[in-house]
C-alpha cells in the first residue's frame, strides 16, 4: 500500500472520530469487520496520534485558521487538517511538503470548491511559524 493510500485510510478514520468518540482500535475492527479490508499501520499510527493531540491539534487549527471558527468548518476540512498536524508534530520521518500536498489533495476530493485552498493556506501559515524539516 502506498503513502497516500495509508493516509486516505487514516483521514477516514479521522473522519470517522468527528462522528463517533471510539478509541482508533474499535474504529479499525469495524472497518476490517464490516467492509472486509486491510488497514495499513501508517495509518493506524496517524489516526492515533490525531486522537491522542486532538486538543493540541485543535488548537493549531484556531490559531493558524483566520475565516472559520474551529466549530464552523466543514468536518471534512476539520479532519483533513487534524490528521495533517498530527503528522507534522507527532509522526516522524515525513515529509512536510508532501504532507501539506495530500492533505490540499484529499480536500479536493473530499470537500468542498474552496476547501484545498483552505487547508493550504492553514497549513501553509502553520508550517512558516514552525521549524519543520
Amino acid at each position: 500500500m502506498t503513502r497516500r493510500e495509508a493516509r486516505e485510510q487514516a483521514f477516514a478514520l479521522v473522519f470517522e472520530m468527528v462522528f463517533n468518540n471510539m478509541p482508533v482500535a474499535e474504529l479499525v475492527e469495524n472497518a476490517t469487520e464490516c467492509r472486509e479490508i486491510e488497514i495499513d499501520d501508517y495509518a493506524v499510527e496517524a489516526a492515533r496520534a490525531v486522537q491522542l493531540h486532538r486538543d493540541e491539534i485543535d488548537k493549531v487549527i484556531e490559531a493558524n485558521s483566520t475565516k472559520w471558527k474551529l466549530n464552523r468548518l466543514p468536518k471534512v476540512t476539520l479532519s483533513v487538517l487534524r490528521l495533517a498536524i498530527g503528522e507534522l508534530d507527532y509522526m516522524e520521518d515525513v515529509p512536510t511538503g508532501a504532507i501539506i500536498n495530500e492533505a490540499v489533495e484529499l480536500a479536493k476530493k473530499y470537500g468542498g470548491e474552496d476547501d484545498a485552498s483552505y487547508v493550504n493556506g492553514v497549513l501553509g501559515g502553520y508550517v512558516r511559524g514552525k521549524d519543520h524539516p
